[in-house]
């Protein structure tokens, strides 16, 4: 990405006024910083990290787009508050285990400290009116602004022009006339905006939010019902991306690896959890969590020796790791027909 423009093309600045841009690394919020930049505010770019933001590499990427785009980056990890807000929602959740509403105020009132703590005086989000028609419209817009208490200082500069002015406009900072009227789903104005500021290089839109998929929500559902949402943790979900799940007992989780990296990711998270692992046979890694029995273990590791390749063996040699200890059982593979897998299977 390349901004092309110079500090001698925009206008005067405002004296003491500064914003804080929402970025997600997405276009949108990348084109509502630069504009307002473009007309004479100095604009710091916020990226909030929470529960399921990208890894190390993603904030590569975040750090680079805003480098080239010449703005100051700060990142926040408020993932331990996200979790409350995942866990207790005060708006309730979507059609999966989103709680569309929730997150984004949570995420506007992270931008609203930063905003006070760097003594600016707004913030600037990319939102489109009516791009999202569930959690963009006029009212779902203005609740997300009262209830983070930004108010009027929070400014859409995408979609200014068709929402109610607030403080920028009030106090004469940007002129009405400068700000967007981008609505609806259609990115045509916003390609084209890119265009011209120079701005080439960004993802294209993701698919969406992790809990609205039905396989990761029925997980998260299954968590909450069995140990309570007070006893998920960060760890707990970042696992349910992980590997297949299958409920083995109301105190026990048996995780199987799909993949060699998803073996490996599982080994990461071993500490404070069963591990079990074939030791004669190729096969996945399989961690238990939660307070399994000792035949919890034992049909994990039936479960587990399924999906190695044992060809056709009538026992398969497993290794259980708990804590620096560890022991070898022999077990018979569960046959794939076997219908206690299907009711197990989370998801």
């Amino acid at each position: 990405m390349e901004n092309r423009g110079h500090a001698d093309e925009r206008p005067e600045a405002p004296v003491g006024v500064r914003a804080i841009a929402a970025f997600s690394g997405g276009l949108d919020s990348m084109l509502a910083a630069v504009h307002v930049h473009r007309l004479g505010v100095p604009v710091t770019l916020l990226h909030v990290q929470h529960l399921f933001s990208a890894d190390e590499g993603g904030r590569a990427r975040i750090r680079a787009s805003a480098a080239h785009a010449g703005l100051p980056l700060r990142i926040v990890d408020a993932s331990a508050e996200h979790l409350e807000v995942i866990r207790h929602p005060r708006h309730g959740y979507g059609r999966g285990m989103n709680p569309c509403i929730d997150c984004r105020i949570f995420m506007l009132k992270v931008a609203s400290r930063v905003m006070e703590e760097e003594d600016a005086q707004f913030v600037i989000t990319g939102e489109v009116l009516g791009q999202r028609p569930k959690s963009q419209h006029l009212r779902a817009l203005a609740q997300a602004a009262e209830e983070s208490g930004l108010g009027d200082r929070l400014l859409r500069p995408l979609s200014a022009n068709l929402l109610p002015d607030t403080l920028p406009v009030k106090e004469g900072w940007l002129r009405k006339e400068d700000l967007l009227s981008i609505q609806g789903r259609s990115r045509e104005r916003q390609l084209a905006l890119a265009v011209k500021y120079g701005i080439t290089d960004y993802p294209q839109p993701a698919g969406g939010c992790v809990l609205i998929e039905p396989t990761y929500a029925a997980r998260v559902r299954d968590a909450f019902a069995h140990d309570g949402p007070k006893n998920v943790g960060v760890d707990a979900f970042r696992l349910m991306k992980i590997g297949r799940h299958f409920r083995m007992s109301d105190h026990a989780v048996a995780i199987v690896g799909r993949d060699r990296g998803e073996n490996e990711m599982l080994e990461r998270f071993g500490v404070g959890r069963i591990r079990i692992d074939p030791i004669d046979v190729m096969g996945p890694t399989t961690l238990v969590d939660g307070a399994p029995t000792g035949e919890d273990v034992r049909l994990a590791a039936a479960l587990a020796a399924r999906y190695a390749d044992h060809g056709d063996r009538p026992t398969i040699r497993m290794k259980v790791v708990e804590g620096t200890g560890g022991r070898t059982i022999d077990v018979a593979p569960l046959r794939s027909d076997d219908p206690r897998i299907a009711r197990w299977r989370i998801g």
